[in-house]
């Protein structure tokens, strides 16, 4: 069995799930979410848990099994709490603020880049070098978050750019740090 897969997932208040044949409608305070799941895959709740079951040991439906219990456990977390990533701006004069519900930064090139949320996406600024992305699903989140880093990759050499919260980078050594031909003596 999958060690992931064969856990129970405990129902929230107010959240409500109903399967149907390929796809799994979760409702919750936040929102609602589908989720297309394979119709193999059995899927049912039992005293306020989801169960998720296989058929068979075969290599599909062991692959399926704790994919779809992760699919499922993620949009029941998206409606009942929600998700969020946080960025951090790195560099002299980078900043972000909102416009509208559309993030603005400002970090060194010669125009402000915009990005506008798509939908189920908010942007938090809660200072100028700190952003918050919320939403319910999780892989969109996480998507804008990598479409926002993309903006200004940190850089190897001096740690400048969009870097996730926390994220360490170990930079490298110049030139003349590197020893070696062509530095300065």
């Amino acid at each position: 069995m999958s060690r992931i897969g064969r856990q129970p997932i405990a129902l929230p208040k107010g959240v409500t799930v109903n399967v149907k044949e390929g796809l799994v409608t979760v409702k919750g305070a936040k929102g609602e979410l589908k989720v297309p799941v394979s119709p193999e895959i059995n899927i049912q709740e039992e005293a306020g848990n989801i169960n998720v079951t296989r058929p068979s040991d075969s290599r599909t439906h062991r692959a399926l099994h704790g994919l779809t219990r992760t699919l499922v456990a993620n949009a029941i977390q998206g409606v009942s709490a929600g998700f969020q990533k946080n960025l951090e701006l790195h560099g002299v004069g980078f900043r972000a603020k909102l416009t509208g519900k559309a993030l603005e930064l400002a970090i060194g090139y010669s125009h402000p880049v915009i990005i506008e949320p798509p939908a189920g996406i908010s942007f938090v600024v809660p200072e100028q070098t700190k952003i918050q992305i919320h939403g319910i699903d999780k892989q969109l989140v996480g998507q804008v978050t990598a479409n926002v880093r993309k903006v200004r990759i940190p850089d190897a050499y001096h740690g400048k750019g969009v870097r996730f919260e926390g994220e360490q980078l170990t930079l490298k050594p110049g030139k003349s740090a590197a020893g070696g031909k062509g530095g300065k003596k």
